[in-house]
C-alpha cells in the first residue's frame, strides 16, 4: 500500500530564530526523503552549533506520515520533541525534519513555557516555509514521431499532466506522469494525435512533485 494519493512537504530549507526570556531558539526546517537523511540533518546542525545546550528534534516521513520521531535532547520529558512533532503533524506536512537549537539565557521557562515555545518555534518556521504538493503518479512512456510528440506534450501540459524526461532517436520517447484515472485519457490523446501510431508503456506508480 502506497499511502495517500497526495500530501504536502516543504520545498527546501527554512531557518528562523525566536527569543524568549533571553533564551535563543533557532529552528531549521528541511525536506528529507528518509530517516537517515533526517538524522544527517540533525547531526549537521549539532556540528554547526556545538556550544548550544539543546538540539531538540522531530521528523515525519512517508505519504501517510506514518514514521514519526522526536527527541527532547535533555529538556524535561515531553516539553520539546512532542510539541515540535505536533506542530509538523498539525500543519499536514511529511518528509520533513525540524531541529530547534536552544541557547539558554539563564531564565527557567517551566514545563508549560518550554512546551509553548518549542511548538511556536516550529509553527513559525512552518508558516514561512514554501510548500510543495506531492502526488502518486503513473509513469507512461509515449513513443511517437517528432511532430506528433510535440503536439502530445503541448496538450498534456494544457491538461496539467506532469511531463518527465524524453529520449530522442529516430522517434521520441516522452515520459508523462499522470494520476491513475488519467492514464486512459492520455492513451486516447496519443492515439488521436498519432492516428493510432503511438505506443504507450506504463510503469509502477511513484510520488512526484506537482507543479
Amino acid at each position: 500500500m502506497m499511502g495517500r494519493a497526495e500530501y504536502e512537504t516543504v520545498l527546501g530549507r527554512t531557518d528562523i530564530e525566536i527569543e524568549v526570556s533571553r533564551s535563543r531558539f533557532i529552528t531549521r526546517l528541511e525536506r528529507v526523503s528518509d530517516e537517515q537523511a533526517a538524522r544527517d540533518i540533525i547531526a549537521q546542525v549539532k556540528a554547526e552549533e556545538p556550544r548550544a545546550r539543546h538540539h531538540c528534534t522531530a521528523f515525519v516521513l512517508g505519504p501517510d506520515g506514518r514514521v514519526q520521531r522526536s527527541s527532547d535532547d535533555g529538556e524535561p520529558s515531553g516539553t520539546a520533541g512532542a510539541p515540535m512533532l505536533d506542530a509538523l503533524v498539525s500543519a499536514g506536512l511529511s518528509d520533513v525534519v525540524a531541529v530547534v537549537t536552544r541557547y539558554f539565557g539563564g531564565v527557567l521557562l517551566g514545563a508549560g513555557g518550554l512546551t509553548r515555545t518549542y511548538r511556536a518555534a516550529v509553527a513559525e518556521a512552518v508558516l514561512v516555509a514554501p510548500r510543495v504538493r506531492r502526488g502518486l503518479r503513473v509513469p507512461v512512456a509515449v513513443t511517437s514521431a517528432y511532430d506528433v510528440a510535440a503536439q502530445i506534450e503541448s496538450e498534456a501540459r494544457r491538461r496539467g499532466f506532469v511531463v518527465g524526461e524524453a529520449q530522442y532517436s529516430d522517434r521520441v520517447v516522452q515520459e508523462f506522469l499522470v494520476a491513475e484515472p488519467d492514464v486512459a485519457a492520455l492513451t486516447a490523446l496519443a492515439a488521436e494525435l498519432s492516428a493510432g501510431a503511438a505506443t504507450l508503456e506504463s510503469g509502477e506508480p511513484r510520488y512526484v512533485d506537482l507543479v
